[in-house]
């Protein structure tokens, strides 16, 4: 019998094994196969991603059509608008989201920048609220911020928590025997990805960041995720002491430079994370 590979993407309240509906397991297994790399499959790579038979991932795959959660040509499937439902209930409701959007809202117009707030899920990060300036650039050589809505296009995003300041933000929150285990299990599973020249993909290397961000209690990330961008982040706590997420400020590393951003910015966001604390 195959089991799916469901331990990854767990939560952390444990049942009994009596109490799991492995049909159940699977299906969203299946559904969790989509992700950027992969943004068509058929039951055959359903099935390797999610670990289960290609009969099973079949079965699930049509389920699914059927359901509205799917599309399909009759041999790839892909996501339908149906899977927004999951995110939008979420974002409607979820008590942290709605804490900290008015927070993010002020930062940003008091600093003309991009802030958002992230949580780790597995090996990445997802943006569950955002407000800010993007900076536009004209022909005439000059930049301008443009306004960006709160709830804009990035809601949602998830981003590699090895090469984000968010990510390595809230694994080092995490105690040191976690992060060994969560660096030993994405090393396992091959290569961290290279976004960028500067991306961080050396185990000892990024262990030995995360222990800094652990010490200073931010992270900087220069260019790592992205060129020409650094980004900024600390740590969200609620009252027992406990990250629940971080938020980050973004900017172009050629329109301040990042000593100027741990000058201006860092300070802002260290206040609204005092801020927000009794919120969360």
């Amino acid at each position: 019998m195959v089991t799916p590979r469901i331990d990854s993407a767990c939560g952390t309240f444990p049942i009994a094994k009596a109490d799991l509906i492995e049909g159940m397991a699977k299906g969203m297994a299946v559904l969790e196969s989509f992700d950027t790399q992969r943004q068509r499959l058929n039951a055959t790579l359903a099935a390797e991603r999610a670990g289960i038979t290609r009969a099973s991932a079949r079965r699930h795959l049509l389920t699914l059509t059927h359901l509205g959660y799917l599309e399909t040509d009759g041999s790839y499937f892909w996501l339908a608008p149906k899977v927004l439902r999951f995110s939008g209930s979420y974002l409607a409701t979820a008590r942290l989201p709605r804490a900290v959007q008015p927070t993010l809202n002020r930062l940003a117009a008091q600093a003309q920048q991009s802030f958002s707030a992230a949580v780790l899920d597995g090996d990445e990060v997802v943006i569950i609220a955002r407000s800010g300036f993007e900076w536009k650039s004209f022909a005439d050589g000059k930049t301008a911020p443009t306004r960006v809505l709160a709830y804009g296009l990035h809601l949602g995003a998830r981003l590699p928590a090895h090469a984000t300041s968010t990510g390595r933000v809230l694994l080092a929150a995490k105690p040191k025997a976690e992060v060994n285990a969560w660096l030993k299990a994405r090393t396992e599973a091959g290569p961290l990805a290279r976004l960028t020249l500067h991306t961080t993909t050396d185990q000892r290397k990024l262990k030995s960041l995360i222990d800094q961000v652990r010490l200073d209690d931010y992270c900087m990330a220069i260019e790592e995720h992205e060129l020409d961008v650094t980004a900024l982040a600390v740590p969200l706590r609620d009252m027992q002491g406990r990250t629940v997420a971080a938020i980050n400020v973004v900017n172009s590393s050629q329109r301040l430079m990042p000593e100027a951003m741990r000058r201006d910015l860092l300070p802002l966001l260290l206040d609204a994370a005092r801020e927000l604390r009794p919120l969360l």
